[in-house]
C-alpha cells in the first residue's frame, strides 16, 4: 500500500485534507499520521510520511482526535543530559537513604538531649585526661633529658660519648611523640564540640517529627 500524502500550509485546510485521505484510503486504514516538516508545514499520511521520520508526530483516529503522540528521538546531547540526570537522581536517592539510616541510628542511640550531652562531657573528660597524661610524660622526659644535658656540658670541646648523644636524641623523639598526642587530642576536643552541637540540633528536629 502506498502512502497518501498531503502537505497542509493553512491550518484551516487540515481537516479537508484529512477527510480526503480517509475517503480515498482503503477500509483497513484507520489512522493518519501528521507532523511538522523542516519548513514547519503540516504533513499527513495514512502511513508515516518520510518527512515525519525522526521527528515528533501525532496519530489521528477516525474521530479526528489525536489518539497518540510520539516524541522525536533524543539528540546525543539530550541523551547525555538524561544519563547525567539519572546518575544524579541515583546518587541523591543513595544520599537520602544514608541520611535516613543515620537519623534512625541517632534516635536509637539517644533517648534525650541530655544523653547526647552526657556522651559529649565524657568524651571531653577522656581527651583532657589524655592531654594531661602526655604533658606529665613530657615533664618526666625533660627531667631525664636534663641529666644528659648536664653530661654534655663536659664535652663541649671533645667528642660526646655515644650514650649521651643517644640519650638526648631519644628524649627529643619521645617529646615530639607526646606533642603529637596533645595536638591530636586538642583537635578531638573541637571535633567533639562540633559533633555535639550538630547531633543535639538534629536530634531536636527529629524528635519534633511525627512518628
Amino acid at each position: 500500500m502506498h502512502a497518501r500524502l498531503r502537505v497542509v500550509t493553512n491550518r484551516g485546510l487540515l481537516w479537508s485534507a484529512l477527510l480526503a485521505l480517509w475517503v480515498s484510503a482503503p477500509a483497513e486504514a484507520g489512522h493518519l499520521y501528521c507532523c511538522a516538516d523542516e519548513q514547519g508545514k503540516q504533513v499527513c499520511g495514512d502511513i508515516l510520511p518520510q518527512a515525519c521520520r525522526g521527528r515528533a508526530y501525532r496519530e489521528i483516529g477516525l474521530s479526528g482526535q489525536t489518539v497518540r503522540r510520539v516524541e522525536a528521538p533524543l539528540t546525543p546531547e539530550q541523551l547525555a543530559q538524561q544519563a547525567a540526570e539519572a546518575v544524579r537522581r541515583k546518587e541523591q536517592e543513595a544520599a537520602d537513604k544514608e541520611q535516613q539510616r543515620k537519623d534512625q541510628a541517632l534516635l536509637a542511640t539517644y533517648g534525650s538531649e541530655k544523653d547526647i550531652e552526657a556522651v559529649y562531657i565524657r568524651s571531653v573528660q577522656e581527651a583532657n585526661q589524655s592531654i594531661k597524661e602526655a604533658e606529665d610524660k613530657i615533664a618526666e622526659i625533660r627531667q631525664r633529658r636534663k641529666k644528659f644535658e648536664n653530661e654534655a656540658e663536659f664535652y663541649k670541646k671533645q667528642p660526646m660519648p655515644a650514650e649521651v648523644s643517644k640519650g638526648l636524641r631519644v628524649a627529643d623523639q619521645e617529646i615530639k611523640a607526646q606533642d603529637s598526642i596533645i595536638e591530636f587530642k586538642k583537635n578531638d576536643l573541637e571535633s567533639f564540640r562540633i559533633k555535639y552541637e550538630e547531633e543535639r540540633r538534629h536530634f531536636r528536629t527529629l524528635s519534633k517529627r511525627p512518628r
